[in-house]
């Protein structure tokens, strides 16, 4: 333990120190237009995760349909009780692309000459928020989207209802909203295990390529440095105190957790090269070792009661794009890391409060997800 602890401090030697105010920052005028811009979208997040969080799906109607089709009331009905849905549906598909849109403003701001990344991000303030809120927003909404399978449902049986029209030579006045070719974009959308997250590994990429000009260093220093100010912020007791609010602390880890995510789709090598920037093994130290666990206090949101297993969610077991393809420039301790701490987190001692703390913080916000299918197995357990 005391040999953890003299890496961590002295790799946080290497890392910006500054404080990133994810509270308070204002923009300056320098930063007003694009701040105003991003504004305007982030507006409609908070409205976006409710829809999202009250989405119920129409899965008896749809079963009675499926059971019962020669009953053409029970096939209206359930079609009535879809076409809401899907525009629902479609409302979230066409803010992903004003999101992404938003993004691409955020990173020209602040990757642009003269000023590097670490300056950047100290000057513009208010942009880097915004840029935080965007990540938080985008891992909320694919945690409920992971764990709602009623929006697949409900899609597919749209399509297949709009597949049975058309053979039919009919056509429905909800067609008129959803036509096929949008359908199809939203199809793909949905099929992604996480799409908000996929939208903006998208959206970074194209950005690095269209913008020849710029040093591919620049967003990914931007990336690495984000990641890092998080990490220093969550180690060092001064900076911690400063939070006001106790859910900033969780707000911050999946903020490091987003933008490492982002990184492993931007740089070439990803974020689990040896020549990687970004130390891994580091980061999962500090998601789910008990040191950093026993040093913070936990916001009342986790030290309330676990959710029920199949809540569970890590964004990177299905983005982490090089970790499993490029194994062998991935360093063994990055990789013996997410093996051991899934023995670690099940066999953590102590009472039943201390042991649901742990899987909750790392259900959370845990960079490696093997530990995921431990969890479930030790809830069920209890």
């Amino acid at each position: 333990m005391g040999n953890l602890i003299k890496v961590l401090g002295k790799d946080l030697e290497n890392c910006p120190h500054f404080f990133l105010d994810f509270e308070n920052a204002q923009p300056t005028e320098a930063e007003t237009a694009v701040w105003n811009q991003v504004s305007a979208v982030l507006e409609e997040a908070h409205g976006i995760l409710a829809e999202l969080q009250s989405y119920n799906g129409a899965g008896q109607e749809i079963r009675e349909a499926i059971q019962n089709p020669g009953d053409l009331q029970l096939q209206e009905k359930a079609w009535n009780a879809v076409c809401p849905l899907v525009a629902k549906l479609k409302r979230f598909y066409e803010f992903s692309l004003r999101l992404e849109n938003a993004l691409r403003s955020l990173l020209e701001a602040l990757t642009s000459p003269p000023y590097a990344p670490m300056q950047h991000l100290e000057r513009e303030q208010a942009l880097a928020k915004q840029f935080a809120e965007i990540l938080h927003f985008t891992l909320s909404f694919d945690e409920l989207k992971m764990t709602n399978p009623a929006i697949q449902n409900d899609f597919s049986y749209y399509r297949r209802t709009i597949s049975r029209n058309r053979l039919n030579n009919q056509q429905l006045e909800a067609e008129n909203e959803v036509n096929n070719e949008m359908a199809n974009r939203m199809s793909l959308f949905y099929a992604e295990a996480t799409p908000m997250l996929k939208t903006l590994s998208n959206a970074t990429t194209k950005f690095v390529s269209e913008n020849k000009t710029l040093p591919i260093e620049d967003t990914t220093d931007c990336l690495s440095t984000m990641a890092c100010v998080c990490r220093v912020m969550l180690e060092t007791p001064e900076y911690r105190c400063r939070f006001t609010n106790t859910d900033t602390m969780l707000f911050c880890m999946r903020v490091m957790v987003g933008v490492i995510i982002l990184y492993d789709h931007v740089h070439p090598v990803g974020a689990f090269a040896k020549t990687s920037k970004i130390d891994c093994r580091l980061y999962v130290h500090i998601l789910v070792s008990r040191v950093f666990l026993s040093s913070c206090p936990l916001p009342p949101s986790i030290l309330s009661s676990p959710p029920p297993p199949l809540q569970v969610y890590d964004p990177t077991s299905k983005r982490r794009q090089h970790l499993q393809t490029n194994q062998g420039s991935s360093p063994m301790r990055v990789r013996g890391a997410e093996r051991g701490k899934e023995d670690e987190i099940a066999n953590t001692e102590g009472d039943e409060e201390e042991r649901g703390e742990n899987k909750l913080w790392c259900a959370e916000s845990c960079l490696f997800t093997r530990m995921k299918s431990k969890m479930i197995r030790s809830d069920k357990k209890r």
